[in-house]
């Protein structure tokens, strides 16, 4: 397998610093460059996160010892000398269309894990083992960037890991509405409990944004290819509601689903149907993807935060629960680490995919 020179754009922040750990011992993947505000550039990077480091893995010292480069400055030359570059940066929605675009005109391939994106018709949202096919589109992007190897592909918000990918199995049985609340932990602002105090024995009911995301995002994850555009999918309908909890790390949602009239299948083939599923990451054996993507709990008591979010390295979906609801046909709870599924390692093995398939 060949190893790819990888650069980290936005490298800083929690999720570069995840970024950072888990291409140190990466076996496609090979580390070389990093880049960040002008506030950082120059220095090394063990110097750009000193007093800012926020994950208890240490940081790696051949990542400590490299310059960190100005992300807009210094975009051609970083660009020049990687493969590919994975992109975490904290700016203005414009700025970092106009960054990534950038990137992908001077014949970088961006993998972003950036909402910024999301939304551009011919940029592939992709989670690897739901929609992969999705990964097409960049043939129609290339397009319209005028590049040969440039393109851009993104991956979905954090949230989503919990519970989409539970409920993808199950749309072939006519799944028309889920009602999602999420419970998320405050790593998906980028804190740790030292630097955000106010978080300590509280719950927010409210992230900027966070419930549009989950209503909206999943039917782009389920849409089509036409006319060189990607078309969302109309159904299932999803509302949701979402807290920020005292947990430092992971995403827990509790789920509503209801079916067309008698089409509800029964529990046990629910989950059936969750143990067996697989998608392209594990039929490539991807070196991130989980061997078992849904791990189901028969306890009353799990999914837990604190004993499953690391399950499979962190890059597995925890479910439980499973029962009647006296309004919809069934609800669940389900479990996402959301800085590695969710973030960093959602967007490594998304990077995976790209490469095994090709298109970098």
């Amino acid at each position: 397998m060949k190893i790819y020179d990888v650069g980290i754009i936005g490298c800083t922040g929690m999720v570069g610093q995840r970024f950072v750990t888990l291409l140190e011992h990466h076996p496609w993947f090979r580390l070389t460059a990093l880049a960040a505000s002008s506030r950082s550039a120059g220095n090394t990077y063990g110097e750009a996160v000193a007093s800012r480091w926020a994950l208890d893995t240490p940081l790696p010292a051949s990542a400590a010892a490299l310059i960190v480069l100005d992300a807009d400055a210094d975009a051609e030359r970083l660009a020049a000398q990687v493969d590919f570059c994975f992109c975490a940066v904290d700016m203005k929605k414009e700025e970092i269309q106009a960054l990534e675009e950038k990137y992908a005109k001077l014949e970088c391939p961006i993998v972003s894990n950036n909402s910024a994106h999301r939304w551009t018709e011919d940029v592939p949202m992709v989670v690897p083992e739901i929609n992969a096919d999705h990964l097409e589109i960049i043939k129609a992007q290339r397009k319209r960037l005028g590049t040969k190897r440039g393109f851009i592909a993104v991956k979905s918000n954090c949230s989503l890991q919990s519970y989409v990918p539970a409920l993808h199995p199950l749309r072939k049985y006519g799944l028309e509405q889920a009602l999602v609340c999420t419970y998320q932990a405050i790593s998906g602002a980028g804190k740790t409990f030292e630097r955000w105090p106010e978080m300590v024995d509280n719950v927010i009911p409210f992230i900027g944004g966070e419930e549009e995301k989950s209503e909206r995002e999943p039917l782009k994850l389920w849409g089509h290819i036409e006319d060189g555009k990607i078309v969302n999918a109309t159904v299932p309908s999803i509302t949701a509601q979402c807290f920020r909890v005292a947990c430092q790390d992971g995403h827990m949602a509790a789920v509503f689903m209801k079916f067309k009239d008698g089409a509800a299948p029964s529990m046990e083939q629910i989950q059936s149907d969750w143990a067996a599923f697989r998608g392209p990451a594990q039929e490539l054996a991807l070196p991130s993807a989980p061997k078992q993507f849904l791990h189901y709990f028969q306890e009353e008591n799990r999914p837990q935060t604190r004993l499953d979010r690391n399950l499979e390295h962190g890059m597995a979906v925890s479910i439980g629960r499973l029962r009647p609801d006296t309004q919809y046909d069934y609800k669940f709870v389900c479990l996402s680490h959301n800085t590695l599924r969710g973030a960093a390692g959602g967007a490594v093995l998304l990077a995976e995919l790209l490469c095994a398939k090709g298109y970098i």
